[in-house]
């Protein structure tokens, strides 16, 4: 029996895909109800989710109590008389009934802790009682904090005039949104059935809203040897993702997801529901513009293109140095770019080169020679002299 429940436990975990704070046996009774049902309930997260019993893996019903607007005691607390609180929320009011007051205190502490994000002031609970609500409040905080909800689909008209609530911004689902599948219609059951077998050619999917508040459901419709079958899905939103509820529930993390595990399923046998785009079946011609007469109209004069003047750069000539002055006796090569010129000019220039070269020789020459006559003219009259001062030495002597 023991592996039996922890199997169910796993179950449950799986499709809520929320914490369990606190489970027991109550009582459930709306208004309109003349007697009390016996539940297993499961708060887990903000939802108290209510079994038949604890054997039963999938839920019956659950209360979605993040609305909660109050939590009363219709009764004095009384030790053998059954605790009865009355639960106001957004869709109407809700009868709890617990066989004691000990396991009603329980459920309050828990309920309220988790609702209001903070432990009631007036609890009659034991030190360790108020240490695991420490422990849910402050795993549910950390849960908020960390969740980020899906965007919600539309209602259908014919739920938004029965609910005694207003439609809000949250129930709508953006269809621009790439998460968004392109086969969600916000249509009822028999107006997808409707769809899927006037049109078969454009798919055999169409996701849709669910009767219930903030889930979703999925028609199909597949051809089979014995003709058409048509199949609804109920797909149940959480605070973390989608489950598909079979027979096995299955968890996944998107509505993508969801079209993808039954396409995958029937071997994509089924693809989503996608209405054809129109096309066009003509070509329409325009006439052709009237000729107009150039000649005739007036020239239009262009205007000038205004450049910017540019900044002033200087040129390689103005980099060179200036030409020097050439003197009178320095010899100039005239200009001149003719091919015959210049073989003129070279002969002429190499005789006069030679000519210079000439004269130069003979200036040196001369030259030398005078120095040479001067030198023997300066060494005879010493060698006279010095004679002579001898001589008169020798007679003095």
């Amino acid at each position: 029996m023991s592996a039996n429940f922890r199997v169910v436990h796993k179950r449950r975990a799986t499709i809520t895909d929320l914490p369990l704070y606190y489970s027991g046996h109550l009582l459930k009774k709306n208004t309109k109800d003349k007697d009390f049902k016996k539940y297993y309930g499961e708060l887990r997260g903000a939802t108290l989710f209510l079994y038949d019993d604890d054997t039963q893996d999938t839920y019956t019903e659950k209360l979605d109590l993040e609305q909660l607007k109050s939590m009363e005691l219709d009764s004095p607390y009384q030790r053998k008389v059954p605790t009865i609180f009355t639960l106001t929320l957004h869709t109407g009011e809700v009868k709890l009934k617990m066989d004691n007051l000990d396991t009603g205190e329980e459920w309050k502490g828990y309920i309220l802790t988790v609702i209001k994000k903070e432990i009631p002031s007036k609890l009659q609970l034991l030190p360790g009682q108020i240490l695991l609500l420490k422990e849910v409040l402050l795993q549910e905080k950390r849960r908020n904090s960390a969740m980020s909800r899906p965007p919600l689909p539309p209602r259908p008209s014919f739920l938004i005039s029965a609910s005694t609530s207003p439609p809000t911004s949250k129930d709508k689902i953006d269809r621009s949104d790439p998460e968004t599948p392109s086969c969600y219609f916000s249509v009822t059951r028999q107006e997808a059935e409707r769809m899927l077998e006037a049109n078969p050619e454009y798919g055999g999917i169409i996701l849709r809203p669910s009767t219930l508040a903030k889930n979703y459901a999925l028609t199909l419709r597949q051809l089979t040897p014995s003709g058409p079958v048509k199949k609804n899905y109920r797909v149940t939103s959480t605070n973390s993702g989608f489950v598909i509820e079979l027979e096995t529930p299955v968890m996944v993390s998107s509505l993508n997801d969801v079209i993808k595990f039954f396409i995958e399923k029937t071997e994509y046998r089924l693809h989503p529901y996608m209405p054809s785009q129109p096309y066009d079946t003509c070509i329409n011609v325009f006439p052709t513009p009237k000729c107009i007469n150039i000649t005739s109209a007036a020239p239009k004069t262009v205007p000038k293109a205004q450049v910017a003047p540019m900044p002033r750069s200087q040129t390689k000539e103005e980099l060179l140095p200036p030409p020097t002055k050439t003197e009178e006796t320095e010899y100039v090569v005239p200009d001149d770019h003719s091919p015959g010129a210049n073989n003129l000019n070279l002969v002429q220039l190499d005789g006069e080169l030679r000519e210079i070269l000439k004269l130069r020789k003979e200036t040196i020459s001369a030259t030398d020679e005078e120095e040479i006559t001067t030198y023997e003219n300066e060494t005879t009259e010493k060698s006279r002299s010095s004679t002579a001062q001898w001589n008169i030495n020798s007679s003095t002597v």
